[in-house]
C-alpha cells in the first residue's frame, strides 16, 4: 500500500526517517520509493521542500553505479532547455506519458502472458506471416531459386 513518508535533510546531508526515527541514505529512499511509497524531504534549516533535489541525487546515484537511467543525448537536451521550454513539458506531459507507456506496457505483457498460457504458437504465426512475404520467402523455402509461396 502507497504511503507518504516524510524524510528530513539536516545541514550536515543526512536524511532522517520520521516515520522510523532512524537515518535513512539515498540507497533506503530508492528502496522506499520502488516499494511504492511517496517520499517528501524537507530542509530543517529553511523548512524548504527539497523532495525534487533529493530524488534527483538518487537518480544521479543510480547512473554513477552504471544503472543508466536517461541517455546523454536526452541529459544534454535538459541543460541547454531545462529552465525554459522544457519546465512546462516536464511539469504536464512527461509524467502522463510515462504512465501511458507502463499502462501500455503493462497491458501487452499480461496479453503477451496469456497467449503463453493459452499454448499459442506465436513463433509458427510469425513464420507463416514471413512466408507470405516475398523479400523473406527465401528463408523459408528449401529451394532459393524457387519464389513460389509455399503453406
Amino acid at each position: 500500500m502507497e504511503q507518504k513518508i516524510s524524510l528530513k535533510k539536516y545541514p550536515n546531508r543526512r536524511l532522517y526517517d520520521t516515520n522510523s526515527s532512524t537515518y535513512i541514505t539515498l540507497a533506503d529512499v530508492s528502496r522506499m520509493i520502488r516499494e511504492g511509497n511517496q517520499v517528501e524531504v524537507t530542509d530543517v534549516k529553511t523548512n524548504e521542500d527539497v523532495t525534487a533535489f533529493i530524488l534527483t541525487q538518487v537518480v544521479l546515484e543510480q547512473a554513477k553505479n552504471n544503472q543508466i537511467i536517461l541517455p546523454t543525448s536526452f541529459l544534454h537536451l535538459v541543460i541547454r532547455f531545462g529552465e525554459g521550454a522544457l519546465n512546462d513539458f516536464f511539469e504536464n506531459y512527461l509524467e502522463a506519458i510515462l504512465r501511458s507507456y507502463l499502462s501500455y506496457k503493462k497491458t501487452m505483457d499480461e496479453q503477451f502472458r496469456l497467449y503463453l498460457d493459452l499454448g499459442i504458437d506465436l513463433s509458427g504465426m510469425a513464420k507463416k506471416t514471413f512466408r507470405r512475404l516475398t523479400p523473406f520467402s527465401s528463408f523459408y523455402n528449401k529451394d532459393s531459386d524457387n519464389t513460389e509461396i509455399k503453406d
